[in-house]
């Protein structure tokens, strides 16, 4: 049996036609917003002066050999699987707590946020 996925994206500022996902940071917390390419547009160009004048913040090493664990998994190219379970229960799918994300799950999701 064919099943096909389609993710729709809608302006999370004004409702219309999403084009694209944009991930950004602001006092340590990490947001991401669905918007069409015109206010995807306007949000960088209202950054921008900021951006301009701000260094980046690069993640620091651990310590080799200490067996620090990074908290939270990952669900495969670097994406966070609570991020990822999250965006799944919004989106309809069943997930677990635990263990591997399932790969049409992860699949959607990368689609979804363009990566």
């Amino acid at each position: 049996m064919a099943r096909e996925l389609v993710v729709v994206l809608t302006d999370d500022l004004d409702g219309g036609k999403a084009d694209e996902t944009v991930h950004f940071s602001l006092d340590s917390k990490n947001y991401v917003i669905d918007l069409s390419a015109a206010n995807a547009k306007a949000l960088r160009e209202a950054l921008k002066p900021f951006v301009a004048k701000a260094r980046e913040d690069t993640p620091r090493k651990e310590a080799a050999g200490r067996g620090v664990k990074a908290k939270g998994g990952t669900a495969g190219r670097g994406h966070s699987a609570s991020a990822v379970r999250a965006w799944a229960r919004e989106n309809g799918y069943k997930v677990s707590d635990r263990g591997r994300v399932q790969s049409e799950i992860l699949t959607a999701y990368q689609q979804a946020v363009g990566s």
